[in-house]
């Protein structure tokens, strides 16, 4: 099984879209059993539901994130994950900084599935407009079909 923790910051937005929508296209091509997926802050409050924008921009993928309630980081297991997946590269060193053991394994999403990537972050759309967080979702999702593909290929 391979295990996979996407981070932010607040396990609102952009973690949680990752994460529902690589479960959603998993269990999609019948293989739920095969990874388990997560998703976590940085600087996470305990319980906090993901924005209303989060929960529409997602829906245009036929994923819900109404279920989704945030998790801080200090509050997971996260080293015993396969890859801790981030959304910037701010979280990817704030990661390896804390949790030095995980620095052979943290990346950014766009930097683990494109070779060739300049800028390395998913922006964050929290307290911005409903298109902001329409471009993120597709962004997310571009790159998380890029991950399954890469992970299935391994």
């Amino acid at each position: 099984m391979v295990k996979i923790m996407f981070v932010c910051t607040g396990n609102i937005c952009r973690s949680p879209m990752a994460h529902y929508y690589m479960q959603s296209k998993v269990k999609e091509l019948g293989l739920e059993n095969e990874f388990l997926i997560s998703s976590c802050g940085t600087y996470a409050i305990n319980g906090e539901r993901s924005t209303d924008n989060a929960i529409l921009s997602m829906k245009a993928y036929d994923v819900d994130l109404t279920p989704h309630r945030a998790t801080n980081i200090g509050d997971t297991d996260i080293g015993n994950y396969d890859f801790v997946i981030t959304l910037t590269v701010k979280h990817k060193n704030d990661i390896i900084n804390y949790y030095k053991e995980l620095k052979d394994k943290t990346f950014t999403l766009k930097e683990f599935v494109n070779d060739d990537v300049n800028y390395k972050d998913v922006d964050d759309p929290w307290g911005l407009n409903i298109m902001v967080y329409k471009d993120t979702a597709k962004e997310i999702v571009e790159n998380v079909d890029k991950l399954i593909q890469k992970l299935l290929r391994k």
